[in-house]
């Protein structure tokens, strides 16, 4: 069973073992090389990663990379076995060659662990966290584009959880049937939007819109899927990412 996850980094990192993990440079056009695959060679989109984050190496695989199986991590968040206290000791839960053939004989398609906002809705949370131009004009494409998926983009929008990070692994047949429609609706959102003033977190706008995508193409193609544990390699602080949570949302200040 041929494999390929690609983790997507911008810096020297640590990297699983394994002929299934591909360490991608995401965004090299125009910079040194830090030791792993670029994704600015064959068809690319490289130079747009200040505003379309991890897809430019999604982007790279669908157009250059074979493989039977595709996915997307990234250098600092892995699906793993189960979560345990220790960083370092998340590494050995990392998800093994052996691991991903299980599961994908079971499963066309892996994706996290849901996301729950139990206050929130996807619609209100991307709301309070970013400009809502970009949600907005994601949804005005897809029912001018893609009419059939608007039932779909309803109730994901009305969901308070969702598969985020834009990470999974999935079947090729399916990977490019996901990859055409997104890109589709990416590409059409990059005419319409005008991010003229928006500061470098919120002009990641692609990146954020197509987390919330993901579940619209499950939901509506009605796919198969497995959800797994994620983990990230890196302390995190709860609290504070707490607390940012609720003053965006109390205080209508989205950009806290």
């Amino acid at each position: 069973m041929n494999i390929k996850i690609l983790v997507a980094a911008h810096k020297p990192y640590w990297m699983p073992g394994g002929d299934c993990y591909l360490p991608i440079h995401v965004g090299r056009a125009g910079k040194q090389s830090i030791g792993f695959q670029g994704d600015d060679t064959g068809d690319n989109i490289s130079a747009k990663n200040p505003h379309y984050c991890e897809l430019t190496a999604l982007y790279w695989a669908w157009k250059n990379l074979s493989a039977d199986y595709i996915g997307l991590v990234h250098y600092r968040r892995y699906f793993t076995r189960r979560e345990v206290r220790r960083v370092e000791a998340r590494k050995q839960q990392i998800l093994t060659q052996p691991d991903w053939e299980a599961l994908l004989r079971d499963h066309p398609v892996i994706v996290p662990d849901k996301r729950r906002y139990y206050i929130e809705s996807n619609r209100s949370h991307y709301n309070h966290a970013h400009h809502t131009e970009g949600l907005d004009l994601a949804e005005q494409i897809i029912a001018e584009k893609y009419p059939a998926y608007m039932p779909a983009f309803q109730t994901v929008m009305d969901r308070s959880w969702a598969h985020m990070f834009n990470m999974f692994v999935m079947r090729r047949d399916l990977f490019d049937a996901y990859c055409s429609w997104l890109f589709a609706i990416l590409g059409e959102l990059e005419q319409r939007i005008d991010i003229t003033g928006w500061n470098t977190y919120e002009s990641r706008v692609f990146g954020f819109v197509s987390e919330r995508l993901l579940d619209v193409w499950l939901e509506h193609n009605h796919i198969d899927y497995h959800e797994q544990n994620v983990s990230f390699l890196e302390h995190q602080d709860w609290l504070k990412k707490g607390s940012t949570f609720l003053l965006r949302k109390f205080s209508g200040n989205r950009y806290q």
